[in-house]
């Protein structure tokens, strides 16, 4: 139970899914107890490490914001470092977003499996949950409680033929995120395309990097990965969101009908209930 880094450097390119910037991304092995950091390679290698306290806005995207520097669209990436066990890792890149790639962390689980993982000497510390902290906005409902692994229990409803209410409980062990989770594209509805547009978001998005949804279909031609890529996506997301926590996390998620915004604010919730969590060396 050792902490990991990439035993590689490795390096990909694409573009924003919301800015539509071309961005150059490398993946870098870091010391240990470094966690995630990103590093802005056209600010003079700025950082921004990837921290709960550097949320800046929810939207569409997890976005960071340091010191008036921006890094956006990092929920992806984060997934599948998380999901990968990898501990510590530099991400450089030239621009304000994160690539998109194909809408899903696969594209970022394969960069990792090419530079592979190596194990650090340090051993790893996790984020123990020790009582239950909830967080309820409207039918948005959120929670986090003890368990002896990490865990995530999603429901999502949408008023849609190839969506409705679907639920998947998610343990992240033994490659599971590979299997289960790391393919999951994002997706969106073509009602909101013109208002994201308008407010200068989603201008990188394509039927390449997104499901895009109609009133009773979508665009995509090709089919859909899983049944319940939608709910496995919600997921993706939350693995992304919790790894910036700075750690692994031993606890159940339970989500309903969450988002990135509702992720960010029990995230706060349970860092301020100093009682409901300790830092732990997992035997």
């Amino acid at each position: 139970m050792n902490q990991t880094t990439l035993a590689k450097s490795i390096e990909t390119s694409g573009i924003g899914l919301h800015t539509g910037v071309e961005v150059n991304l490398a993946l870098k092995p870091a010391p240990e107890n470094t966690g995630y950091i990103f590093v802005r390679t056209d600010l003079d290698n700025f950082e921004i490490p990837a921290s709960v306290e550097y949320i800046s806005h929810c939207s569409y995207a997890t976005t960071l914001l340091r010191r008036g520097v921006l890094l956006s669209t990092c929920e992806h990436l984060l997934s599948a470092l998380r999901g990968a066990n990898v501990d510590n890792c530099f991400i450089e890149l030239d621009n304000i977003e994160i690539p998109i790639m194909d809408g899903s962390s696969e594209n970022f689980i394969e960069l990792i499996e090419r530079a592979g993982i190596a194990e650090q000497p340090a051993p790893r510390h996790y984020l123990k949950v020790l009582e239950k902290v909830e967080f309820e906005q409207g039918d948005r409902k959120m929670s986090v409680e003890p368990s002896d692994k990490f865990e995530i229990e999603c429901v999502i409803d949408f008023p849609h033929p190839f969506i409705n209410r679907q639920s998947f409980h998610f343990k992240l062990e033994n490659g599971s995120f590979g299997r289960e989770i790391a393919s999951a594209r994002t997706f969106g509805f073509t009602t909101e395309i013109e208002m994201l547009r308008k407010a200068n978001l989603a201008l990188g998005g394509s039927l390449e990097n997104a499901i895009v949804l109609t009133p009773d279909g979508m665009l995509n031609e090709n089919p859909l990965r899983f049944a319940d890529e939608f709910v496995r996506h919600k997921i993706l997301d939350i693995i992304g969101d919790f790894a910036l926590l700075g750690m692994p996390v031993l606890g159940k998620i339970t989500a309903q009908k969450s988002g990135h915004a509702v992720h960010a604010s029990l995230m706060s919730k349970l860092l301020k209930t100093e009682s409901a969590w300790e830092i732990v060396l997992k035997a």
